[in-house]
Formats: C-alpha cells, sequence, structure tokens
C-alpha cells in the first residue's frame, strides 16, 4: 500500500519520513515517491494493508545500481485491534526497476544478496544491506524489538 496512504498521525510521518532520510544518506540524488502505485480500482483490489510502499527514483539510468528506480516494500506485523503499539517490521524488499521491467531484487530474508537478470555492482549492495539494517534499528527503538542482523 502507498506509504502516503498509510500516514495517520504524526509519529507515523516521522517514521515514513526517517526511511527516506535513510535512503537519501546512501543514495543522495534520489527523490522520494510516497504513492508509487496509481490510485485505480485494479490497483485498490490489491491493496495490502500490512505493506508500506514507497520509491525512490533516480534523474536518470543508474550502471552502479543497474536500474532506474527503487521500490521499497516494508512488510509489517500490526498490533492487534484495541492495542496502540506501533506495528512491528518482518522484514524487506527493495527492487531495482526500469520502465521495461523489474531488474533485480534484494530481500532480507537468509543472506540479504540481491537477485534478479542484471545485479547492482558491490558498493550498491553494501548501501541497500546498510539501509535496511538502519530501518530495522529505527523499528526496534520505536517498538523496543530486536531483531537479528546480517553483517
Amino acid at each position: 500500500m502507498n506509504a502516503a496512504d498509510q500516514v495517520r498521525s504524526l509519529q507515523w510521518a516521522q517514521t515514513v519520513a526517517a526511511i527516506a532520510a535513510l535512503f537519501r544518506q546512501s543514495f543522495p540524488d534520489a527523490r522520494a515517491n510516497l504513492t508509487p502505485w496509481r490510485d485505480d480500482p485494479q490497483t485498490r483490489a490489491f491493496a495490502d494493508q500490512e505493506s508500506l510502499d514507497l520509491s525512490f527514483h533516480l534523474p536518470g539510468w543508474s550502471p552502479r545500481s543497474q536500474c532506474r528506480s527503487f521500490l521499497v516494500q516494508l512488510r509489517l506485523e500490526r498490533a492487534p485491534a484495541g492495542e496502540q503499539a506501533p506495528p512491528r517490521l518482518l522484514g524487506l524488499t527493495i527492487r531495482g526497476l526500469t520502465y521495461d521491467a523489474e531488474r533485480w531484487r534484494l530481500a532480507t530474508l537468509g543472506d540479504w544478496q540481491p537477485t534478479g537478470s542484471h545485479l547492482p555492482q558491490p558498493a550498491v549492495v553494501q548501501a541497500l544491506q546498510g539501509f535496511c539494517r538502519g530501518v530495522f534499528a529505527l523499528f526496534a527503538a520505536e517498538g523496543g524489538q530486536e531483531r537479528s542482523q546480517v553483517a
């Protein structure tokens, strides 16, 4: 679901802004988009309340990243109804995209390594892994959760 549609409180707005700032630390030229999905009936039919999606667009083709845009999807576990606890971060998936298709995907499962047809350079992979660790740390600080991380 679009990150902009998920923001319903000041704290949640600050969390989304912090996620965007974390990404821009490694990719300062990237422009954040809090509404990567179209707002049409077909897209709304597949809206996932347990996902927070945002994208980052580069000013052009990046040979280092092997993409033009990054789609960042956070998988969340919401607190049971009636509880005010912040959502728990279960994992992230980052996709490197062009106008044509997905070029690669990095998920915080297993060894946190990208897979796909055109992989980003190792320095970009390290930056993406660092971003993922930062997002886990952000959610841990807000919710007091512990999460093991890959070095």
